[in-house]
């Protein structure tokens, strides 16, 4: 019996309707609490007859997020920015009270450093920096001619931004909160279950190379979105704090897992294209039990407890096999894959019974409150592309703050306040002209929506609710449009606009000169910070900061190579994720660029990994002194060669390899050795990786097609 058409799609659309309601149920819920949160900080902030309750107003909308965790994390940091900025605007005013070019010079500085700090982050870690160089300016730049008033101003300042941090945080909290915990734990639940369905569809032997990069780019993205809801979550939830420990392992083992799954297919891909069947088809016989025990269904709260008791079989299953399954090889190479391979199995299984029991422990009832192994997820920064992001940020404070004094503009103070925002709130965006170009256009519409409300609107009103009902309908616009994506610039530009210009007062003045002026000022200061990104353009997406992360990627090898063995794997894991994750967002998906990148993290990752394992190997069984000279002669060929690869020198790195494997070959206690140098050889004579450029005489075979490559970032 055929199914009829219209029963399959009345479910289909039934679902497209209740998620189009859900999202804009969501849209709208974060508007409503927003507005709610606006109103009352500024009721509160005109109560207690601060100086600028507008200020108070603007932070809420500045933390504004649908989750409350982020609003929690986002508030945290701009209280600390503040704090920090005030403290620079005092030291400076103290510093140079009576100088007005040093003062300009040393607050420029002073943001520029805030600005390049930011750029070191991809968390709410960078809007601290942010922070604390435009609070530095709001404090420090209207008292330049009363040096005195300075503490004042800190005070009202830091006194404004606190009650709207606070609101906000109350409001989002309290009023149905939308909690980033149920964010978190279903993010986790979907990586431990894409991996686990992953690994289980794949122990059938060869997975074509494209798929194996979608799988590593859905593998980094995993991790590194797992790690920054982590550090977002601890600010919502008493629990989730309790659980960081254990949440940074679980990310940490899932890399080392993913690594190790990585390098066992690369082997046995390697293995088939070279004509060594046999050994590939024991290798994956031996792998087969670990597919039979991921061979159950993930559910939520069970999956990890049914795995565990499998997975310790499937292993003792695969110690009683690999006898056998060795006896059944009788070429001495193939014997050598094998070993090879039998290693790389059993180091995966490990891998894999931790993750797994790592989850099960984050899906345990009972909190436990000490992690077992403390870990900790290291960051690829650059801080040349930092620097760039310093110099161009003072240079735009430092032609603003000459024109004011020269020209005298009594505007001049607004412009470079507004400047000073946009320069910091923008270093760190992958597009920053193009985005401040977006932005631009909306503050100037919420300019022109603040004239209208308050000459056309607020003058015919009085007393505060009716200031919200004259206000709100213009505010709610550029909320709702903030939770767009095609349009959240703009709708962030017209919001921040419309609030900035707004400046509301107790009481309130309305003066249209003064109106005129402040706009042109502060279109002018966002023009100045849009330009400044064309004149100096970011880092982000150039050719150079491109080569830059191809070298440093190229760097974790001499890492893995020569740092301190303690703690080395989890900190060449989390940084080659977060260096992967800055390729893949900030190069075009499937071109040129961002498929060498690709490869050569591919080979990192791998090459890596065995250095650490052959390191820690050599630690705990000793050698020979000629085995380890030769060893150390191999490792130190390869780290020099990912530094600076040409054709000589991985000649001279293949060439090394292979006598370090003679030498472990001819001296039983180096035996252990063996098979962590046979698969670095292994990968070094991969036809298909992206060290096949050079080797000797050789034809790079045709790349795949990028379509899936693009498909999956």
């Amino acid at each position: 019996m055929s199914a009829n058409p219209a029963t399959m799609t009345a479910p289909t659309t039934r679902t497209v309707v209740v998620d189009t309601l859900r999202d804009e149920a969501g849209v709208w819920l974060f508007v409503f609490k927003t507005l709610l949160a606006y109103y009352l900080t500024g009721w509160l902030a005109m109560r207690f007859s601060l100086p600028q309750p507008s200020s108070a107003m603007l932070t809420v909308i500045i933390v504004a997020n649908r989750q409350s965790g982020m609003v929690l994390a986002k508030s945290f940091y701009r209280g600390i920015g503040t704090l920090a900025g005030a403290v620079a605007a005092f030291v400076i005013v103290a510093l140079f009270p009576q100088q007005r070019e040093l003062f300009l010079l040393a607050l420029s500085l002073w943001i520029g450093v805030c600005a390049g700090g930011a750029t070191l982050y991809r968390n709410f870690k960078s809007y601290a920096f942010v922070l604390g160089g435009y609070t530095a300016a709001i404090i420090a730049v209207p008292v330049i001619n009363n040096p005195p008033a300075v503490f004042d101003s800190a005070v009202a300042r830091i006194s404004e931004v606190l009650l709207g941090l606070l609101v906000s945080g109350v409001v989002n909290d309290v009023v149905l909160p939308s909690r980033m915990r149920d964010v978190l734990r279903r993010s986790a639940r979907a990586q431990f279950a894409h991996f686990i369905g992953f690994v289980q569809g794949s122990t059938g032997g060869t997975i074509a190379r494209n798929a194996m990069e979608n799988a590593h780019l859905r593998f980094v993205r995993d991790a590194v979105t797992l790690e920054d809801l982590r550090s977002s979550v601890i600010f919502e939830d008493a629990e989730a704090r309790a659980r960081s420990g254990h949440l940074q392992l679980f990310n940490q083992r899932f890399m080392a897992a993913s690594t190790s799954f990585q390098s066992l297919h690369h082997l046995i891909n390697r293995l088939q294209r070279n004509g060594h069947e046999a050994s590939a088809k024991a290798l994956i016989a031996l792998y087969a039990p670990i597919g039979k025990a991921l061979d159950a269904p993930i559910e939520a709260g069970a999956a990890s407890y049914v795995l565990l008791p499998r997975l310790v079989e499937a292993r003792q299953t695969m110690q009683k096999q690999a006898p056998a399954l060795r006896q059944s090889l009788t070429d001495a190479a193939a014997l050598r894959d094998f070993d090879t391979g039998a290693t790389l199995l059993n180091r995966f299984a490990d891998e894999l019974h931790a993750y797994v029991e790592t989850a099960a422990s984050l899906q345990a009832p009972r909190l436990i409150l000490r992690s077992p192994e403390r870990v900790r997820f290291e960051r690829g920064n650059d801080f040349a592309s930092a620097g760039l992001a310093v110099f161009r940020t003072t240079l735009t404070m430092l032609v603003l703050g000459a024109f004011w004094i020269y020209s005298a503009w009594p505007m001049g103070a607004s412009a470079m306040l507004i400047a000073t925002i946009f320069a910091g709130l923008f270093a760190t965006a992958p597009n920053p002209a193009r985005v401040t170009r977006s932005v631009l256009m909306g503050y100037a519409t919420g300019m022109v929506a603040g004239f209208v409300c308050v000459f056309f609107v607020l003058t015919k009103m009085e007393g505060y609710m009716l200031l919200v009902a004259g206000s709100a309908p213009f505010l709610m616009v550029g909320l709702a449009m903030l939770m767009r994506p095609s349009i959240a610039s703009y709708g962030l530009g017209y919001s921040m606009g419309f609030v900035y210009i707004l400046a509301l007062k107790n009481p309130m003045v309305f003066d249209p000169a003064n109106f005129i002026n402040d706009t042109i000022a502060q279109i002018i200061g966002v023009s100045a910070a849009s330009l400044a990104f064309i004149v100096v353009p970011p880092a982000i997406g150039s050719h150079w900061l491109r080569r830059r992360q191809l070298e440093r990627l190229r760097r974790q090898v001499t890492l893995a190579a020569e740092a301190p063995l303690a703690g080395l794997r989890h900190r060449f894991e989390s940084v080659n994720h977060d260096l992967f994750s800055q390729v893949v967002a900030q190069t075009e998906p499937g071109s040129t660029d961002s498929r060498a990148l690709i490869a050569w993290t591919l080979a990192v990752h791998e090459t890596g990994r065995a250095l650490i394992e052959l390191r820690q190997d050599m630690g705990s069984h000793p050698v020979p002194a000629e085995v380890d000279r030769c060893v150390n002669q191999a490792i130190n060929a390869l780290a020099r060669f990912y530094e600076h690869p040409d054709s000589a020198g991985y000649a001279r790195t293949r060439d090394a390899v292979a006598a370090a494997i003679d030498m472990a070959d001819s001296e039983a206690s180096a035996r252990p050795l063996l098979d962590h140098l046979h698969l670095i050889r292994l990968a070094l004579l991969d036809g298909e990786s992206v060290l096949a450029d050079y080797m000797p005489d050789h034809i790079r075979p045709v790349a795949p097609a990028p379509k899936e490559i693009a498909d999956a970032s």
